[in-house]
């Protein structure tokens, strides 16, 4: 029996889209599958049991996408590159900021420290001196209480001497040779014929301290008295000095102390100092005058 070949229109149902295969055929659509279905008469057994079977031949044919098309795959894979190349960038732009970051930190770090161990080395330095001039003031210290000694045994040597001479037996007295108690006191008088040997008021007492004493200082009536009587040779402004001088305005004794008595001498006058002259009292004088002069000290108690 011949076979008939009869071509069929067939249509294929995509989601949302409905096409035929002429319209395929037209290439409009990628991928599109056109199919020809042939039509086989049933033989002559298969006739007989009243069934009529169409045989469908699909022929697809896939055609590759144009060169206009983009790859969906490349399109989604773009903006993940992106990224990755961004965070890429990101890592190595942090890497290098900390690592000069870091540089810089250390380059500080080491001059600091270098600066510090020069401030260390100088400070050994001054301290090994400090140390060297303790050693040397220990030492003078030393020297010193040494010298000190010497002279306080040197002094007490002479205090016996001068208060216990040996031609008296080692008999002790209150005065030295020359001195003259009064009131637990001891005066010398210091008196010269000629001008050129008599003193200012401030070398009479640098000579009152050179004979461990100072200008007489008058406490009562009783000493002015006594001062006064051993004023032997004095007249008008020429006297002996004693321990009162005129010091902001007020007369002072050479203690610190003031006059308690301002009955016992004229007004204070700036410069002047006081002489003592027999029979007249105190008078006030120009310091700068050349007087003779009484110092005072302590008696031994014996």
């Amino acid at each position: 029996m011949n076979r008939k070949t009869q071509t069929l229109t067939v249509n294929f149902r995509i989601p949302n889209v409905s096409f035929s295969a002429e319209e395929l055929e037209e290439g409009d659509y990628e991928n599109a599958a056109v199919c020809t279905v042939d039509k086989i008469a049933a033989t002559s057994d298969k006739l007989e049991k009243g069934r009529n079977v169409n045989a469908a031949v699909c022929i697809v044919d896939q055609k590759p996408a144009t060169a206009d098309k983009k790859s969906p795959s490349f399109t989604h894979s773009f903006p993940t590159i992106t990224v990755s190349w961004l965070i890429l960038f990101v890592i190595v732009a942090l890497r290098i900021y900390f690592t000069s970051f870091i540089s810089e930190n250390n380059a500080k770090l080491t001059a600091e420290k270098m600066n510090l161990e020069k401030q260390n080395q100088e400070l050994e330095t001054q301290n090994q001196e400090l140390e060297m001039e303790k050693r040397n003031l220990t030492n003078q210290i030393k020297d010193m209480e040494a010298k000190g000694n010497e002279l306080t045994i040197s002094r007490a040597q002479w205090s016996i001497d001068a208060y216990c001479p040996r031609k008296d037996g080692r008999q002790c007295k209150s005065c030295q040779p020359g001195w003259n108690l009064f009131q637990s006191r001891c005066y010398v008088v210091l008196d010269y014929k000629t001008s050129t040997d008599r003193k200012t008021w401030e070398e009479a007492r640098e000579n009152c301290t050179i004979r461990s004493s100072d200008l007489v200082v008058v406490d009562n009536a009783e000493e002015k008295k006594y001062v006064s009587d051993n004023s032997w040779r004095s007249s008008g402004n020429e006297g002996y000095w004693i321990g009162l001088k005129v010091d902001g305005g007020k007369w002072k004794w050479v203690d610190g102390s003031d006059l308690a008595d301002s009955s016992w001498i004229e007004n204070p006058t700036d410069g002047h100092c006081a002489i003592s002259v027999k029979y007249e009292g105190w008078k006030s004088v120009n310091c700068n005058n050349r007087n003779d002069w009484i110092c005072e000290q302590k008696a031994l108690s014996v």
